[in-house]
């Protein structure tokens, strides 16, 4: 039986055509509200709820406080044959690292690995749309970023200097799908955190402690407390990895200088990423690597399960299963998230989602 508090579904085009709009109404350029709106309707569709339309309001807010530059001028500031840095100049991070993914595939083809890395972004949606890319030309990726807040200390410590600092890695297969690692280095996402605020609904034991070392399951008392690293310290020491190469070897905002993007929509978030591109067929044969990621796919499958699990499943798998079945069906939209569109759109001026 259906219920008002049950999402409806909006199919991925008109999804796609509400971020276009809002973009546009805000002055952004029509290549740019395009891009941005796929990328974005993309997240929704593989499952990132967290990342996509979600997002929409905290962006525009920022836009329109001036904290995000709609005209950017992203441009490569140091290079080599298998490398570059790219100055974001404080534009949307999907267009940012749209444009360092291309840069590093367009090496890679011809060094066999490239690694593009990025200053002055902000907030891109979820690793694994960057991690994806390179499949498309037979290509491995690997993306990592610095969080845009701060929600983890230093494992033992209490001050919040790291953030979920995400990775992800995309293989491309033949015919099985692709294998596709989209990970925090925080047992949950602060995206996940904030969809339970927005939804009412409680945390799991093991996302979030206060500083007593007590969980911490309301969602509405974050701030009490952080989130936990995957792992224990092995956790901390890899997103502190990560916070080096993606922020500090860049030039971008690491530690204390991360600015929350959650709380501060002004201030120049400086986010820095990078993503690395490699050739296969720089190493061996493309399609027996990919015959060879096939056979990996069937043997994980093969394995017993444990009791209580009816498949071993492998990263990406689920997205995939999400994607196919929202292209059918549609993405659902939560009431409390309808609601904050709806008002956006009143605001802007354009046509809701129906």
């Amino acid at each position: 039986m259906t219920t008002g508090l049950e999402p409806r579904r909006t199919s991925c085009s008109e999804l796609e055509t509400f971020i276009i709009q809002a973009y546009l109404s805000v002055g952004f350029p029509e290549e740019d509200a395009d891009l941005a709106a796929d990328l974005m309707m993309e997240a929704d569709r593989i499952g990132a709820d967290g990342h996509g339309v979600f997002r929409l309001p905290q962006y525009i807010k920022r836009i329109k406080l001036g904290g995000l530059n709609i005209n950017p001028d992203i441009r490569i500031e140091k290079e080599r044959t298998a490398m570059a840095v790219l100055n974001g100049d404080n534009g949307m991070g999907h267009l940012v690292m749209h444009r360092a993914a291309h840069i590093a595939m367009d090496k890679a083809s011809i060094t066999g690995v490239a690694w593009v890395g990025v200053h002055h972004s902000n907030h891109a949606g979820p690793a694994a749309l960057y991690a994806r890319m390179p499949i498309e030309r037979n290509m491995i990726g690997l993306y990592c970023a610095i969080g845009n807040a701060n929600h983890l200390p230093p494992w033992g410590g209490t001050e919040m200097l790291l953030s979920t600092n995400p990775i992800a890695v995309g293989v491309p297969a033949n015919e099985e799908p692709s294998i596709v690692l989209d990970m925090a280095t925080t047992v949950a996402a602060y995206g996940k955190v904030k969809q339970k605020i927005l939804s009412g609904e409680k945390m799991p034991e093991g996302w979030m402690i206060d500083r007593q070392g007590n969980p911490i399951t309301d969602p509405s008392r974050a701030d009490d407390g952080f989130l936990l690293p995957i792992g224990g310290p092995k956790g901390y020491g890899l997103g502190l990895i990560i916070g080096i190469l993606a922020g500090t070897l860049n030039g971008a905002a690491f530690g204390r200088d991360v600015i929350d993007f959650n709380a501060d929509y002004k201030t120049t978030t400086n986010t820095g990423q990078f993503i690395l591109a490699i050739d296969i067929e720089a190493f061996m044969d493309v399609d027996d690597f990919k015959r060879d990621v096939d056979l990996i796919w069937k043997t994980m499958k093969s394995s017993p399960t444990l009791p209580g699990f009816n498949e071993v499943r492998l990263p990406g798998e689920r997205s995939n299963r999400i994607a196919e079945e929202r292209t059918r069906n549609g993405i659902p939209i939560h009431p409390a998230l309808r609601d904050r569109l709806d008002r956006l759109a009143d605001e802007l001026g354009i046509s809701p989602l129906d």
